[in-house]
């Protein structure tokens, strides 16, 4: 026993050198965030798309030359109008939904619960793609700046996810604090290489991009309305990461909503600057389409030349906000898996909060699916690109909705009237004609957007989301109806009065005659008179060795032998237990109590057989028979 409680100590303290110290359920509130940290963790996602998503504006453009690159302005203009119109849509959202009005809440309350599911499937979706598209494009920016790391990106990726997950283990108010610094850096070092630029094109010096090893197509294609709009789709992985914030509304400091509602206009109004700021300036440098250089780079080796540090500044800040931007998936992922958790469609365990008051189960399923991706698609921004976009604008389309429907019935309402929902209070709003058109515009946009993604990106990838997104709504379906029939199943509703137990059958399975036997024996006979020790035999000589010992520590208990020619010892003692089970009365209990010695270290399990764990492994599929271990410390007795 000492060597066990000396262990204890020890792995706790490598726990909480890891993520931290427990935290009390009381200290809940604490862990809040103000709105300048609260950027940091919800918008990152967001913001840091600025880094990837005029890449991939100009990857397809550039399929029809470098003519067509003219487009990428308005192209980018159309996206932060939507942008914009996204934007005043969750804005509405987050004050009507206080305590968290994501789209798997709004369907829920207004659409019902398969739109809702179909709204956590796209979510649950498009957060393991942030952190996958995230740090790939992070780790894009090191080989950019350093080729000869190239062949390493997918072990840089998984590196980067196991910190990741570490410092999110410690809890959102930390892991803001820590993220906030590089997230801010990348703004300021950003901002002011926007403002350079500017100066540069106004003053007569921005230069060119020159020495870019350009991306080669197997097929050139015309200028069309078809890859005008395949780029504006492409582009629109800009607004991915805008519903963050209206998931975590709880995370911020009172009043929760109205901060919540005040980051995501900052949010919208940086985002839409450096956007516009870093297209307009690819634009005018001639930026080009290249798989081994990032636009970000190509940029700032024009302003400031490849040796100057403010290169390296802003492709290191880059690269930290692509991480950071991670972040913002593991702030929301494990809030919407507790959630649908909560609702019966997830497993239960995704509710539980850990030491540090976050949903532990969540983060490390995150963390799980998204190094899956890293591998598979070797960590390569351009091929995870086609899977993302479709899950945000479904997500965005099904919100909008639930909004518009929350209006109409709103509508329907007298004043002072109330009707309290799910995940909120309805009441009369009169301004719910305004609202109701914001929301129904911004659900028809998104839905457009949506349908050309899916269109125009299909062949490139994104059918796999096409058909996971219902496939993920059917799991959470079965998921459900196990619960639902679980709790039928343990209802007392019509259960009635307990039938007597009239007899108490005990069997003890039996390998040899030891202080670990003596003591299940003796726990067997405090349960019942009717007690029956098995021993499988295998050898006739062990055999007659431990009837003979029987005799003398059996108590006048009766040992039934099992023969096993085939030298089979788990097989004889379940056939046998099973008959036994097969002959119980309706008022009879079988109760078989497993001995089980426990070593004195945990390494020497390793010397065993583990009988007694694969016997209780056999015996867990019989119906209505009681299992019982009874441990045995070695050395306890000394």
């Amino acid at each position: 026993m000492a060597t066990t409680t000396a262990k204890q100590p020890l792995l706790e303290s490598f726990k909480q050198l890891l993520i931290g110290p427990r935290l009390h359920t009381a200290d809940a509130p604490h862990q809040t965030i103000g709105k300048a940290i609260g950027l940091a963790v919800f918008a990152s996602d967001a913001l840091s798309s600025t880094a990837y998503a005029t890449d991939e504006i100009i990857i397809v453009l550039f399929m029809a030359g470098t003519g067509a690159l003219a487009f990428s302005l308005p192209v980018a203009i159309g996206i932060i109008t939507l942008l914009a119109i996204v934007t005043i849509s969750y804005e509405q959202t987050i004050h009507a939904y206080p305590n968290g009005g994501g789209a798997y809440i709004v369907a829920r309350d207004n659409l019902g619960e398969a739109p809702a599911q179909t709204a956590g499937a796209a979510l649950l979706t498009d957060y393991i793609l942030t952190v996958a598209v995230s740090i790939s494009s992070g780790v894009a920016q090191i080989t950019s700046a350093f080729p000869e790391l190239y062949p390493w990106r997918v072990w840089i990726a998984l590196g980067i996810i196991l910190f990741m997950t570490l410092v999110n283990l410690r809890g959102v108010k930390e892991s803001g604090m820590t993220f906030s610094i590089p997230t801010y850096f990348f703004l300021i070092v950003t901002l002011f290489t926007i403002g350079f630029g500017f100066f540069r094109y106004f003053t007569g010096t921005l230069g060119a991009v020159t020495g870019v090893e350009v991306m080669k197509y197997e097929t050139t294609q015309a200028l069309s309305l078809f890859l005008i709009l395949r780029a504006f789709s492409s582009g629109c992985t800009a607004l991915t990461g805008v519903e963050a914030i209206s998931n975590g509304i709880t995370a911020f400091k009172e009043p929760s909503s109205r901060n919540a509602g005040i980051t995501l206009i900052w949010m919208s109004t940086i985002l839409s600057v450096m956007f516009f700021g870093m297209t307009f300036l690819a634009r005018h440098t001639g930026a080009s389409a290249s798989e081994t250089e990032t636009i970000f780079s190509q940029i700032a080796r024009t302003l400031y030349g490849l040796d100057h540090p403010m290169y390296l500044i802003l492709l290191g800040a880059t690269t930290l906000i692509l991480i950071m931007a991670a972040n913002t998936a593991y702030a929301d992922f494990p809030r919407l898996g507790a959630l649908q958790a909560g609702d019966g469609f997830l497993p239960k365990q995704l509710t539980y909060r850990g030491s540090r008051l976050v949903f532990t189960y969540g983060i490390v399923t995150l963390a799980g699916f998204a190094s899956l991706l890293i591998i598979v698609f070797g960590a390569r921004t351009t091929a995870l690109i086609p899977l993302y976009a479709i899950g945000v604008f479904l997500s965005f389309t099904i919100s909008q909705t639930g909004m518009a429907v929350r209006w109409w019935k709103s509508s329907k309402l007298k004043p002072g009237e109330e009707i309290q929902q799910l995940g909120s209070m309805l009441r009369y709003d009169p301004r719910w004609r305004i609202k109701l058109v914001i929301n129904s515009f911004g659900a028809a946009a998104t839905f457009v957007v949506m349908i050309v993604f899916a269109v125009t990106k299909f062949a490139h990838g994104a059918w796999i989301v096409v058909l996971l997104i219902p496939a993920l709504v059917f799991v959470f379906y079965r998921i459900h109806h196990h619960y639902k029939d679980l709790a039928a199943d343990l209802s007392l509703d019509s259960y009635g009065a307990p039938a007597r137990i009239r007899r108490h059958r005990v069997i003890v399975p039996v390998s040899g005659v030891h202080r670990g036997t003596m003591r299940a024996l003796h726990y067997a006979r405090s349960v019942s008179d009717d007690v029956t020790a098995v021993h499988v035999a295998i050898d006739p000589n062990d055999e007659q060795r431990i009837q003979n010992k029987w005799q003398k520590w059996g108590d006048g208990v009766r040992l039934q032998v099992v023969q096993s020619p085939y030298r089979l010892l788990h097989e004889p003692l379940l056939e046998y237990i099973r008959c036994i089970a097969a002959q119980r009365q309706t008022s009879e209990v079988l109760t078989v109590v497993v001995p089980e010695f426990v070593p004195a270290r945990a390494w020497h399990n390793l010397l065993h057989m583990q009988t007694a764990f694969l016997l209780r492994l056999g015996l867990l599929g019989l119906k209505d028979v009681v299992i019982t271990e009874i441990p045995y410390h070695v050395g306890e007795d000394r």
